[in-house]
C-alpha cells in the first residue's frame, strides 16, 4: 500500500477553506491523526481523521487517509467506502488508484452491475477518462470549435471543412457523455457493505427470507429506502434488503 497523504500546509489551507473549523484547530487535529498513523495506532488516526468529516471538512486527501487508516486496521468495508467518496474528489491520483484497486483484490464478492466488455470498448474514453477529464475536454472541444467556426465565419470560408467537422463530432460526442456522467450521478446513489458479512433478505425484519450473501467492500446500488432498511441491488437480478446500519452510502 502507498503512502499516507501528508502535503501539510497546502492541505490544511484546503480544509480551513472548506469548513467552518478554524485552520490552528484543523492543523492541531490533523498533525494528531498523521502521528498516530504513524505511531500505528489506527484507531486514534481514525478518529482524528472522523472528526473533520464530522465537523463538515469535505476534502479528498482527507478521505484518502481515512480509507488508509481504515484499511491498516483490517476494516475493509469502511477503508473502501473512504476511497470510494475520495475517488469522487480526486479520481486521478496515482497513490489513491493504486491503494484502491489493491483493497478491490481483498473482497470476497465478484464486483456486481459491471459494464459489459463491448460497452467498454465502444465507449473506452469514459472509462479511461475520470468525469472531471471529461467535463474539461469536453469545455475545451467546444471552445475549439466555435472559435474555429468564428474565424472560417470572418474569413467567409465555407464553414464545412474535414477538420471543422471532426471538431465538432469530438465536441458533441465528449459533451454528450459529459451530461450522461452528470444523470448518472445525480440519479443513482452507490454504497459500500461494512461488515464482514451481511445477508441481503426480502423485507424488512431478521426472520425474513434470507436471499443471498454479500461481504466487506462490496459496492451495491441504492434503489429506495424504507425506514431503517435499504433495498439494494447488487446485480441486475440479485436485490434485496439490508439494514442502513449495515452499508456507508457513497
Amino acid at each position: 500500500m502507498k503512502r499516507l497523504a501528508i502535503l501539510l500546509a497546502a492541505f490544511v489551507l484546503a480544509l480551513s477553506l472548506a469548513s467552518a473549523v478554524p485552520a490552528s484547530e484543523t492543523a492541531r487535529t490533523f498533525l494528531k491523526g498523521t502521528q498516530a498513523y504513524r505511531n500505528g495506532e489506527w484507531p486514534q488516526a481514525i478518529a482524528a481523521f472522523e472528526s473533520l468529516t464530522a465537523q463538515g471538512v469535505d476534502n479528498g486527501q482527507l478521505y484518502y487517509n481515512l480509507g488508509n487508516a481504515y484499511l491498516k486496521n483490517k476494516d475493509l468495508g469502511h477503508a473502501l467506502l473512504w476511497y470510494e467518496r475520495a475517488r469522487i474528489r480526486i479520481p486521478d491520483d496515482p497513490d489513491l488508484r493504486f491503494n484502491y484497486a489493491y483493497a478491490l483484490t481483498l473482497t470476497k464478492d465478484e464486483r456486481g452491475l459491471q459494464t459489459s466488455p463491448l460497452l467498454r470498448i465502444i465507449f473506452f474514453w469514459n472509462y479511461q477518462l475520470s468525469p472531471a477529464s471529461v467535463r474539461w475536454i469536453a469545455i475545451v472541444l467546444n471552445a475549439a470549435l466555435w472559435i474555429a467556426l468564428t474565424i472560417r465565419a470572418v474569413r467567409r470560408k465555407p464553414l464545412l471543412r474535414p477538420a471543422v467537422v471532426l471538431l465538432a463530432l469530438a465536441a458533441l460526442l465528449f459533451s454528450a457523455t459529459a451530461v450522461y456522467n452528470y444523470v448518472e450521478t445525480s440519479h443513482s446513489r452507490y454504497a459500500v457493505i461494512l461488515p464482514a458479512e451481511v445477508a441481503v433478505r426480502s423485507g424488512f425484519s431478521d426472520s425474513a427470507t434470507q436471499l443471498f450473501l454479500l461481504h466487506a467492500g462490496t459496492r451495491v446500488r441504492v434503489e429506495r429506502a424504507s425506514g431503517t432498511y435499504l433495498m439494494v441491488r447488487y446485480t441486475a437480478d440479485k436485490i434485496g434488503w439490508v439494514k442502513k446500519a449495515d452499508v456507508g452510502v457513497i
